[in-house]
């Protein structure tokens, strides 16, 4: 009884709404049209220059990721390098220290070891900063533990004592030198 019901309902309304059914039918041909407008084969010419385009996208693409590894394996070798040398300086200040200490001539196994360790590291890249005695204070490069009074007026505002000495990585500075400054006052 319900499909009789359900098919007089369908014929009742498509004998009073036939505009339903032309509307129906203009998007089923508006879409039909679409299908065909899609299904129309692409010139060889224009399916050239889309092939060409993606294969340029995917190179460049490679090329950026290439760059990119390449500059992320650079900055993993210095930072490798950086920590070693960070580790490696104490070591290398205390060197100095038992030197100084002791007196030790030139050809003593410690000044030896200690010249060895120095130009090992200097392979790598470690230079030691030139002795900033007399100069002012330049915070790029020093930094300043304690202030002193000044003997004299030229001496305000400089490096009276280095404490630690500076070091530079390559062109980074990698141990700021420890310094005492005269007072400017």
């Amino acid at each position: 009884m319900n499909k009789k019901k359900n098919k007089a309902k369908k014929i009742t309304e498509k004998t009073i709404n036939p505009e339903v059914e032309k509307t129906e039918e203009k998007v089923s041909t508006d879409e039909e049209i679409k299908e065909e407008e899609l299904k129309i084969p692409l010139t060889t010419e224009e399916l050239l220059a889309i092939e060409k385009d993606k294969n340029l996208r995917l190179f460049a693409e490679f090329e950026n990721f290439r760059k990119r590894t390449a500059r992320e394996r650079m900055e993993l070798f210095s930072t490798a390098n950086k920590d070693i040398m960070t580790i490696l300086l104490p070591i290398l200040d205390n060197f100095e220290r038992s030197i100084k200490a002791n007196n030790y001539a030139d050809q003593d196994g410690s000044v030896l070891i200690y010249k060895q360790l120095k130009s090992e590291l200097t392979k790598k890249g470690l230079t030691q900063m030139e002795d900033p005695i007399g100069k002012t204070l330049d915070t790029d490069f020093h930094e300043a533990i304690t202030n002193i009074p000044a003997l004299t007026d030229a001496d305000k505002g400089k490096i009276m004592d280095v404490i630690e000495k500076g070091y530079l990585l390559g062109d980074k500075v990698l141990r700021y030198a420890k310094v005492v400054v005269a007072n400017k006052e």
